[in-house]
């Protein structure tokens, strides 16, 4: 049998499924990975994106954590791939219960995914830093300089996790409850190597874990199956 045909077995043999998916499930959509080759980390700037995207550089450089924000982190124009449709298609036949997500591009909400824990926030919500009124994505990208609210003045802030601040512990845990009760967990598109989101796969004691990933990772040795390939591809290649 074939690692495909094993993954078309199990998915086909399971009714409590999660999925764990990292920037690799978008890059197929055309948003860039920070890790890859061709990702934001290799590409120049005059300081690192780990440190243009962090809390301290959001506060004080507002206007040079705008400039990038706007410019590499709102692909609001990228449409969902084959893994993204076909995750929905899972969660409406009943057989996938969550998707638990490191991206923070609502790409698996636009393909009709309900139950999303977004571990890292979603650039499709920023609130007023004073009285938190909402602004859309579309508002952001259309401001200049400082996003200010147009009710209070006050700076507004992506609701995505920058560095240096912590996950939402509400998220986590649904994540964690999730992962912990599923009877197939499939982990796809992450390199498995960026802490909290990482560990989450040893709350799986399950015998159906898959990796799904181009390359291989840390826990390879520890999946029921591996599979180095495409995420669209494998996943697109299920039949429901």
């Amino acid at each position: 049998m074939s690692p495909q045909e094993q993954l078309q077995q199990w998915i086909s043999d399971s009714s409590n499924i999660v999925f764990f998916g990292g920037a690799g499930v978008s890059t197929e959509s055309g948003v860039p990975d920070f890790r890859s080759v061709d990702g934001l980390y290799h590409q120049k700037y005059d300081e690192p994106p780990e440190t243009i995207l962090s809390h301290s550089y959001w506060e004080y450089k507002p206007e040079s954590f705008w400039r990038f924000y706007r410019d590499k982190m709102l692909p609001l124009e990228a449409k969902p791939n084959a893994a993204h449709k076909k995750l929905a298609e899972l969660e409406q036949a009943g057989k996938l219960k969550a998707v638990v997500t490191q991206n923070i591009d609502g790409l698996h909400q636009k393909a009709g995914s309900e139950k999303v824990y977004e571990l890292h926030g979603s650039v499709h919500r920023n609130y007023c830093t004073r009285c938190r009124t909402f602004y859309a994505p579309e508002f952001i990208r259309d401001s200049k300089g400082i996003p200010r609210c147009t009710k209070c003045g006050a700076p507004i802030k992506p609701d995505v996790v920058l560095y240096e601040e912590g996950l939402d512990q509400d998220i986590l845990y649904g994540a964690v409850r999730a992962i912990r009760n599923c009877d197939m967990l499939i982990v796809g598109g992450t390199s498995l190597v960026v802490y909290p989101a990482a560990g989450l796969i040893n709350y799986y004691s399950g015998n159906k874990l898959v990796l799904i990933n181009r390359d291989p990772t840390p826990y390879d040795g520890q999946a029921d199956l591996v599979i180095h390939d495409s995420i669209g591809k494998v996943l697109g290649g299920i039949t429901l």
